[in-house]
């Protein structure tokens, strides 16, 4: 008798689980390819601008007892004349070699950081 309730909520819950991760997966995918799509269609644009803040995400990813992995995402926000700040992900090599209060030309398309020519 407990078995064939249990098979009976399990094939409702199931269908329900699978679709809503598939549909999570296929948000993810279409909002990726929406900012995709949007940085292409942006134009390339070299302002001058001060570094004023850095800052990095690291996360960290196990995948059994005795590994994991760790990555990590750099991120600068600049400061354009206006006074509009704008926070671009960037490499770890580009990362390193700015520094909080470098001046310059961004080079930017959308949310797309394309590089940054100190002054």
């Amino acid at each position: 008798m407990f078995y064939s309730g249990f098979d009976a909520l399990f094939s409702i819950l199931f269908p329900l689980v699978f679709l809503f991760v598939l549909g999570m997966i296929l948000f993810t995918v279409v909002g990726n390819l929406r900012t995709w799509s949007k940085n292409n269609a942006s134009p390339r644009l070299t302002v001058p601008a001060t570094v004023v803040a850095k800052r990095t995400n690291v996360s960290r990813h196990h995948t059994d007892n005795t590994m994991s992995h760790t990555f990590t995402t750099y991120y600068a926000t600049f400061q354009v004349e206006s006074g509009d700040r704008m926070e671009l992900r960037l490499s770890g090599t580009e990362y390193g070699q700015l520094a909080e209060g470098d001046t310059g030309k961004l080079s930017f398309q959308g949310t797309r950081y394309l590089g940054f020519e100190r002054n």
